[in-house]
């Protein structure tokens, strides 16, 4: 049944497009009128209703980023974004995912974030993936598994990182030719994207890039090596000719925050093509992690209210991926909404949660999600009733002590097995002194909200 809306569904939206492509912003609505036919769920119809008032509204920025979505993108970009992503791994798969939780009776995420190998050809710090061995890899047949018995389960949404992924790029192209009706992403470094390959990725549309960067050329180069900015830079240029999709991805920490979310900088990667900003806030991982560049509470603050302030003006779509809490009920990981699996196959509730109970060489993605660590995620999910204290390692630390310990799941860290007990020493400060500002905004949140209900 799923297979027949999906490509119900998918023709529907072709069709449309191909109508609105002579005046998209005039046609919108009818392209949201046809949209409405296959929309089951009522938080999509809720978005739904979103999308017509922002086409209403053409001196909103989220209005103007439609344009930009018109106007940079390849036709083909365009049309798998709209079907890959929006339908098939929104309005199809989600409910789909919903009957397998209950079926199995385990988290099934919206995404998979998976590591094709963990070589790179930098050395950044305070990357999550320095502690796993550079010579691991997944080969393409395990990738393609993967990918196979994710689809069955309503997953079509699939996120590469490593390492550096581009290294495998040959392998990952091919997956996405392969499975067409998929999105996928992979974070990067840049420095190996040339003309050939954005060429091929504007051509097959269903695959973009999340670019890694830390600012402007010195903020770059402190953390990513001297010239990496300037080959950032020249990727950039590329890919937006080529048509791709492309956001860049920023690690924020105690030296960077305040230059990493001006008004300056996002203009600056809007112009260069960004339509996506990712943020992470640096996490200590491994032994030798620098603690002194996790943020402080004024920094995280800082950015809680920059990006909710630059969501409002800029035609980009921006995500703080601890900081949203509130949007997302608390933490995403752990098969809520997705998973990670290393290049040596360990699968780990999250990117940066470097443990687990089981290898994906040896079980299926759904045992997999059924395994000791993984449930213990859903059990405790969420793990603070303040959905701006989301992480289990950043903001509950003894949350993830217990589930480590309660689960038996190992280290997956073949260069220095961390105990998770060293691991939380290094967030327990971090935890308690952001506590007391998160607290002061959640109450204001919750009372705003009130207000906004008792208006209605």
């Amino acid at each position: 049944m799923g297979a027949v809306k999906q490509l119900i569904s998918s023709k529907v939206i072709s069709e449309g497009l191909r109508y609105i492509e002579k005046d998209p912003m005039e046609n919108m609505p009818k392209l949201l009128d046809w949209a409405e036919k296959i929309i089951v769920r009522d938080n999509h119809k809720r978005m739904l209703e979103t999308f017509r008032k922002v086409v209403d509204d053409p001196e909103s920025n989220w209005y103007k980023l439609i344009e930009r979505y018109f106007d940079e993108l390849s036709p083909e970009t365009r049309k798998k974004f709209l079907i890959n992503y929006m339908v098939n791994a929104g309005m199809v798969g989600i409910p789909i995912q919903y009957k397998m939780m209950e079926k199995y009776n385990c988290n099934v995420p919206w995404a998979i974030l998976i590591d094709p190998t963990s070589a790179c050809n930098l050395n950044c710090t305070g990357c999550w993936a320095a502690e796993y061995d550079r010579t691991d890899s997944l080969s393409y047949e395990i990738l393609d598994r993967v990918i196979r018995e994710g689809k069955n389960l309503g997953i079509y949404m699939y996120i590469f990182s490593g390492g550096e992924p581009l290294v495998r790029k040959k392998d990952l192209i091919k997956l996405a030719k392969e499975h067409s009706d998929c999105s996928f992403l992979s974070f990067t470094n840049a420095t190996l994207v040339d003309e050939e390959l954005a060429k091929t990725l504007g051509e097959i549309g269903n695959f973009g890039l999340a670019i890694s960067v830390e600012g402007f050329e010195e903020e770059t180069d402190m953390r990513r090596g001297k010239g990496t900015y300037k080959k950032v830079i020249e990727a950039m240029d590329l890919l937006k000719k080529a048509g791709v999709v492309f956001g860049f991805s920023t690690c924020y920490h105690r030296n960077n925050t305040y230059s990493i979310a001006t008004e300056e900088y996002i203009d600056f990667l809007i112009e260069k093509g960004c339509m996506f900003g990712w943020y992470f806030t640096y996490i200590p991982i491994g032994k030798d992690a620098v603690v002194d560049l996790m943020v402080t509470p004024e920094q995280r603050e800082y950015m809680y209210h920059q990006i909710r302030y630059l969501r409002t003006k800029k035609p980009i779509f921006l995500l703080d991926f601890w900081n949203d809490g509130e949007y997302v009920h608390g933490c995403i990981a752990g098969g809520k909404r997705y998973i990670h699996i290393n290049a040596n196959g360990d699968v780990e509730p999250c990117a940066f949660i470097h443990y687990a109970n089981v290898n994906i060489k040896n079980v299926s993605l759904i045992e997999a999600l059924q395994s000791p660590l993984f449930m213990e995620y859903k059990e405790n999910m969420p793990f603070n009733k303040n959905h701006l204290r989301p992480c289990p390692l950043l903001d509950n630390p003894e949350k993830l002590k217990n589930m480590v310990n309660r689960s038996k799941a190992y280290s997956t860290q073949p260069i220095d097995r961390e105990d998770v007990e060293d691991l939380v020493l290094k967030t327990e400060e971090a935890a308690r002194a952001w506590a007391e500002t998160a607290d002061r905004l959640w109450r204001k949140h919750l009372e705003e909200k009130e207000k906004k209900l008792a208006k209605v």
